[in-house]
């Protein structure tokens, strides 16, 4: 097994994006002296699916927090459909939306007040609200059950809710926090079609990490691979593949191959909230 989490290996330029929505350049997080995230330099397309993987603890959750304006970076840059994160963000929040691993929906509330709750905080005019909820009810496929307590869904409707959430102000790039940590196969596909005709029918940017490797081989255009804060490689998954000198490999063999590590898989309701505080607490 070849290890090598210390060396970053170049993309083709073929692979690069033309128009991009997000820049990162030498993007560093530490906390005291720990370094989470160490000079991360990747590029996101507009309207691409870009997977951000690594092993427990390689700095991804750290990453989606400063480039949602969650944690400021201690330095280097980034930007969001030209706003930069740290002097502007403000602005960056208008054209991002975000799902986190943490549960965001409210089980006391049915799923219609869990929406008008976040379409309030996103400052939606009250015109055009009960359109825009009723809009992504409908396209979430979750209309019929809108005044059922959420409490009372299963999983993979509390995530499709949560896209829900995040998409009411029709952001330009979505940030998935390990979007289907906790979900049935059903389920799982089910957000895998929603991530699909997000970007085919709207035009928006995916933005996911995911411990599931068929996950990002099934959904992105181009992923890159963290170890132990650094990019070690970026590219299409097809890409990535060739280039480990293996018949026939999977996207498993490219990330052991490059980090000397295996991903641990993270089903239901009442076993999301759990799972996903695990998840988020281990990753």
């Amino acid at each position: 097994m070849r290890k090598l989490t210390g060396t970053k290996h170049s993309i083709t330029p073929a692979t690069i994006p033309k128009s991009l929505i997000l820049t990162t350049q030498e993007l560093t997080r530490h906390f005291d002296k720990f370094t989470a995230v160490d000079t991360l330099n990747i590029c996101v397309g507009r309207g691409e699916v870009f997977g951000l993987l690594g092993p427990n603890g390689a700095g991804k959750s750290t990453v989606i927090k400063m480039l949602t304006t969650l944690l400021p970076p201690s330095s280097g840059q980034a930007t969001i459909a030209d706003y930069d994160v740290t002097h502007q963000s403000t602005d960056v929040r208008k054209v991002i939306g975000y799902v986190p691993q943490a549960l965001s929906a409210d089980g006391s509330l049915t799923g219609y007040e869990n929406l008008l709750i976040f379409a309030k905080l996103y400052d939606i005019s009250v015109k055009q609200r009960q359109r825009r909820i009723h809009d992504v009810l409908e396209f979430m496929g979750l209309d019929e059950a809108a005044h059922r307590l959420v409490r009372n869904y299963s999983g993979g409707m509390i995530r499709k809710l949560e896209i829900a959430q995040s998409i009411l102000h029709r952001p330009q790039i979505l940030f998935l926090d390990e979007p289907t940590v906790g979900l049935d196969p059903v389920a799982r596909t089910q957000v895998w079609h929603l991530v699909q005709e997000l970007c085919a029918n709207y035009g928006t940017t995916i933005f996911l990490t995911t411990h599931f490797l068929e996950e990002a081989d099934h959904l992105c255009n181009r992923v890159a691979i963290m170890n132990r804060g650094r990019e070690i490689v970026t590219g299409a998954p097809a890409e990535l593949k060739t280039t480990i000198g293996k018949p026939n490999a999977t996207l498993d063999d490219v990330f052991i191959y490059y980090t000397g590590d295996e991903l641990e898989s993270g089903v239901g309701y009442h076993d999301t909230a759990k799972t996903r505080r695990n998840a988020q607490r281990l990753g």
